[in-house]
C-alpha cells in the first residue's frame, strides 16, 4: 500500500506549478514590508523627510536585489517545470524544499538590510541563494534521471541549465568572497550579476534586430 502510495503522491505537475507561484508571489510581497514610512513624529519639515527617505536607501537596494533574485529563480524553476512532462513524490518533495529556501528570502534580506555592514549577515543572505542554486541543480539532475523531461525538450537545454547554474553560483560565491574587503562591494557585485542575468535576454535582442 505505501509503495502505490508513493507511485501515486506528487503526480500533479499543475499543483506544483501553482504552489509556486503563489510561494513565489508571497516571498516578493513580503520584501516590501520591511520597507517601512518614516514616523511622523520624527518628520517636522520636508528637510527631515528627504532625509529619512534617504536613510532608507539600503532597504530599497536589498529590496532590489532580493525582487531581481526572486524573479531570475522564478523564470529558472518555471522554465524547468514547463519542460518536464511528469512529476513524481521525490521530485515534488525536491521543490517543496526548494520553496521552503524561497520563504527565506524575506528574512535574509532584512538580516542584511539590517547590518548591511556585517560580514555574517552577507554570508547568510549569499548561503540562501547558494542554496537555491543547488536545489534547482538537484531537481533537473532528478527529472533528467528519472526520465521526467518531455521527449520534445531539446537536446541542449540541460547543458544550459547547468551552465547557467554554475556560472551564476560561482559568480554569486565571488560576489560573497568580497565581503573580505567590503560588505558593500559584495552587494554591488550581485546586483550587477543579476542585472546581466535580467539584462542580457533584452541585449540579444537589440543586436538581432
Amino acid at each position: 500500500m505505501l509503495s502505490l502510495y508513493n507511485r501515486l503522491a506528487g503526480t500533479a505537475l499543475e499543483r506544483l506549478t501553482a504552489l509556486s507561484d503563489g510561494v513565489f508571489a508571497f516571498a516578493m510581497t513580503l520584501l516590501v514590508l520591511d520597507i517601512r514610512v518614516p514616523k511622523l513624529e520624527s518628520v517636522t519639515s520636508e528637510h527631515d523627510l528627504w532625509l529619512a527617505i534617504l536613510a532608507l536607501a539600503p532597504r530599497f537596494v536589498m529590496y532590489l536585489m532580493s525582487f531581481l533574485t526572486l524573479g531570475i529563480f522564478w523564470v529558472g524553476q518555471q522554465t524547468q517545470l514547463s519542460h518536464v512532462a511528469r512529476s513524481d513524490r521525490d521530485y515534488a518533495w525536491i521543490h517543496i524544499l526548494f520553496l521552503a529556501t524561497i520563504a527565506m528570502v524575506p528574512f535574509s534580506t532584512a538580516l542584511l538590510a539590517e547590518y548591511i555592514g556585517f560580514r555574517t549577515a552577507l554570508l547568510v543572505y549569499w548561503f540562501n541563494i547558494f542554496l537555491l542554486g543547488v536545489l534547482v541543480f538537484a531537481s533537473w539532475t532528478y527529472a533528467v534521471r528519472r526520465k521526467l523531461v518531455r521527449d520534445d525538450a531539446p537536446k541542449e537545454l540541460s547543458r544550459a541549465m547547468y551552465g547557467r547554474v554554475i556560472i551564476a553560483q560561482l559568480l554569486y560565491g565571488l560576489g560573497a568572497a568580497l565581503c573580505v574587503f567590503n560588505t558593500y562591494w559584495s552587494i554591488g557585485f550581485i546586483v550587477a550579476v543579476q542585472l546581466y542575468y535580467v539584462l542580457a535576454p533584452f541585449q540579444r535582442l537589440t543586436e538581432r534586430g
